[in-house]
């Protein structure tokens, strides 16, 4: 999938988050070009990796969702170190914290010492949602209507692709056009960040919103990895310890184009 005659990109650490495999949405493809593009010595699986409660309710696997986890072993297996930090789709995994597997550790949370020597907490996210916590039936009927916009959303896309446009996410633009929706994220955003200050580390890194970012909170680092559902972004630790966030979807498209000329060169 990726261009032999282009080296992978080298970084320091890795962290991606709400990849929801077993869900129709799910944009493993994309997450795969973006694994096999890239090298790194962490690789920190920030929750939703596995949506069990779509499995449970709707059983859907295919064989791409089955590569991504063959492509994350793979790393673990030739050197990356794996955390995997479950979240609230994938919380039976919790069980698990503490166990070790080869290059691969489960734990409920975990602090990572950049390279210029900061602390960042790692975790999920969901303990600090208030819908999550109180009331699992609310969360449910949520994720019904969050469904509903990303079939939408993918079929708003075809059309946009058809015409010459790019991805664009209609579930993230919504985010920020709903007066709810942006104290929610703020809410959330800014709860972490206490947390952060509480736990004496230097920042946080964290998934379960679906909203990537990097910003300062009250002297608190707060990184969002994003998702791979929507906006298929992830974040990067460069080898001098500096923080970026990729948004992949464009540099996945590209590829597609790339790869459909060529295709159609041979094809003549």
């Amino acid at each position: 999938m990726m261009n032999k005659n282009k080296p992978p990109m080298k970084v320091r650490s890795v962290w991606i988050s709400d990849v929801h495999l077993g869900f129709r949405g799910c944009q493993a493809e994309a997450l795969l070009h973006f694994l096999h593009s890239v090298e790194t010595d962490y690789l920190f699986l920030v929750g939703d990796i596995v949506d069990f409660w779509c499995i449970k309710k709707n059983p859907y696997w295919p064989q791409e969702h089955t590569n991504v986890i063959r492509s994350i072993l793979g790393k673990a297996k030739h050197g990356t170190k794996v955390i995997y930090i479950p979240g609230n789709h994938d919380e039976a995994i919790r069980d698990c914290a503490g166990h070790v597997f080869g290059n691969l550790e489960i734990h409920l949370d975990y602090v990572h010492t950049t390279q210029d020597g900061k602390k960042l907490l790692i975790l999920h996210g969901d303990e600090f949602d208030v819908v999550v916590k109180h009331s699992r039936l609310i969360a449910k009927l949520g994720n019904v209507a969050y469904d509903v916009l990303l079939w939408l959303n993918r079929h708003l896309n075809g059309l946009r692709k058809l015409f010459g446009y790019s991805y664009w996410s209609l579930s993230s633009y919504l985010k920020l056009k709903v007066k709810n929706a942006v104290s929610y994220i703020s809410s959330f955003e800014d709860a972490l960040a206490r947390l952060a200050k509480e736990r004496g580390v230097d920042g946080v890194v964290c998934g379960h919103i679906h909203h990537a970012e990097i910003r300062e909170i009250n002297s608190m680092l707060y990184c969002n990895d994003g998702d791979w559902v929507e906006s298929c972004t992830t974040l990067l630790e460069h080898a001098d310890g500096s923080l970026e966030l990729v948004h992949w979807a464009e540099k996945f498209e590209q590829y597609k184009n790339i790869e459909g000329m060529i295709a159609a060169k041979k094809a003549a």
